[in-house]
């Protein structure tokens, strides 16, 4: 059963035992305030014995009481949170309670990829007993609800048989949480005021299991640093470069890898739950990662560059697998939706269902193995120690600005070699593959383009996306090539006529979609070659 997902916007304040909750309905835009509502829950907190998730802020439980009883799981903040001044923002997904121990196979799909084949236990227990305040609006609409919390937390260890025992010594304090229900953030300002009033402050810990945890959320965890762990998934071109213009170059990768590395790790449970275009997005960044190492490789140690570079390799094809099927089926479904209906058609239809949906589904298959396995964990474990801790070659490395335009200038250079080669290699496969490599050039620059945009602005920017076009047009060249390729082979011939004119159809169809995207790409070379050809940037 699939996990029901919601967006939690809340703050929490600390407040000492003898508070009183002020009177709510004084809060602009709040008509009045519920009765209060006391209820008792129990929630026991699960996570690996070096708290793995509780480092990235992450919260794994099953609670008992109240309203919304079952699993619950929060991921990471969608902003960095945690006693700032804005709210804090996370994905809280729920599961029915099902039993006291065995964490349901739909949240556990979400942290795998933080997991990394480390087992779940009991680590917190909690007993909370909390006062709802709702608070309503003119219209009657429920703006927010502010739970006055008595919380007692008692820490969890495994016995030795097996069973989870106390941890001793156990903890108390009282909270106050503001919740969004239907309501806008422009009640946290005045409510803020309103409790600060009643003697309460901006909470010092992010969670209560953060505080039941004190001061040992298990830090030690591959890439758990609290600075990473907060950081949301980065738009994939720009990822945040705090040092600006004069960062040295390998903060310039840093932050560009980091952006990437987010990016699988949101795109991890998408691709187990098969969820849509998350292999193309993962696998994207897992090619912007390669192209990044390939362009700055001097800028560190050969051993850990090729290696990470060879194991990207290896879950890119596993990735290209399913998705290049996927985008191959997609097109042949949509071209003999245009054909006019018939025994042939049906025919074909049937063919070519069967064998590309065959090669979708054994390539998900492996895909699925290989997110299981030891070998995608280590990767990802090499990944965050490569970004942590880099293995650069010197301690003074240059400018950013100058190696990443260095970078960018060569990379435009492969890219007009490839043009060359295309524009004399001989008609046929010959040509087809010439076409192929500048796609693949063509692409490699755009994703060094964008490591170089952290520093140089526009200009880099525009160099990515004339890339991207040439990258997108032969793409639409080379799925059609596939298509023929494919096309070709499953023609049955003169032994059953009406099918193999389908399939001649198709394939002409294939022919002329060929010559319309190859025309398409010498007609964009032409605009986009002064850009590429000149200083870059």
């Amino acid at each position: 059963m699939k996990a029901s997902q919601g967006l939690e916007i809340e703050k929490k304040y600390d407040v000492d035992s003898d508070a009183v909750v002020p009177p709510l309905d004084s809060l602009p835009g709040v008509a009045k305030a519920g009765a209060p509502l006391t209820a008792l829950l129990e929630a026991v907190y699960f996570d690996t014995a070096r708290h793995t998730l509780a480092s990235r802020r992450i919260t794994l439980r099953r609670r008992t009481g109240g309203t919304d009883a079952g699993w619950h799981l929060k991921l990471p903040p969608l902003e960095a949170g945690g006693g700032g001044p804005e709210p804090q923002q996370r994905r809280e997904l729920h599961a029915p309670l099902g039993q006291p121990g065995v964490v349901p196979d739909s949240l556990l799909d979400h942290v795998q990829a933080y997991l990394r084949g480390a087992e779940v236990a009991p680590v917190v227990r909690l007993e909370t007993s909390r006062t709802t305040h709702a608070l309503y609006g003119e219209d009657g609409v429920h703006l927010a609800d502010l739970a006055d919390d008595r919380v007692t937390a008692e820490r969890l260890h495994n016995g030795p048989g097996g069973g989870t025992e106390s941890g001793g010594r156990k903890q108390q304090w009282r909270e106050w949480e503001l919740e969004l229900v239907h309501g806008g953030p422009g009640i946290f300002g005045p409510a803020e005021e309103l409790l600060a009033r009643a003697g309460a402050h901006p909470a010092g810990h992010a969670s209560k299991l953060s505080r039941a945890l004190g001061d040992t959320p298990g830090s030690s965890a591959p890439g758990a640093g609290p600075s990473l762990a907060a950081r949301p998934a980065q738009d994939q071109s720009t990822p945040a470069l705090a040092a600006g213009k004069k960062a040295p170059a390998t903060a310039v990768v840093t932050a560009y890898l980091d952006g990437q590395i987010q990016q699988i790790l949101a795109q991890d449970p998408r691709v187990r739950l098969e969820e849509p275009e998350s292999v193309h997005t993962m696998r994207s960044a897992v090619r912007r990662i390669r192209s990044a190492l390939a362009a700055y490789r001097k800028l560190y140690s050969a051993g850990p560059v090729r290696r990470l570079r060879d194991e990207l390799k290896w879950l890119g094809g596993l990735l290209g697998g399913p998705r290049d099927a996927e985008v191959l089926l997609d097109r042949l479904r949509g071209h003999l939706g245009e054909l006019p209906p018939g025994e042939g058609t049906g025919a074909a239809r049937n063919l070519v269902e069967h064998r590309v949906g065959a090669t979708f589904d054994d390539g998900y298959r492996q895909l699925q193995e290989a997110l299981r396995s030891d070998r995608y964990f280590r990767l990802l474990d090499e990944l965050e120690e490569f970004r942590d801790n880099p293995p650069v070659r010197t301690e003074t490395v240059a400018r950013g600005r100058r190696v990443s335009a260095k970078a960018v200038e060569k990379s435009a250079r492969r890219l007009r070699r490839s043009h060359k080669a295309a524009a004399h290699a001989r008609r046929g496969t010959d040509h087809d593959n010439a076409l192929h490599q500048v796609r693949k050039d063509a692409k490699r620059l755009r994703h060094v383009a964008e490591t170089a945009a952290l520093v140089h602005g526009k200009r880099a920017r525009q160099v990515a996306k004339a890339a991207h076009r040439q990258q997108k047009v032969l793409g639409d060249f080379h799925d059609a090539v596939i298509a023929r390729d494919l096309l070709a082979a499953l023609n049955p011939g003169q032994e059953q006529p009406a099918e193999a004119a389908v399939f001649a159809a198709l394939a002409s169809r294939q022919d002329a979609l060929m010559s319309a995207a190859e025309a398409r790409y010498r007609k964009g070379r032409k605009k986009s070659r002064e850009l590429l050809q000149r200083g870059v940037i």
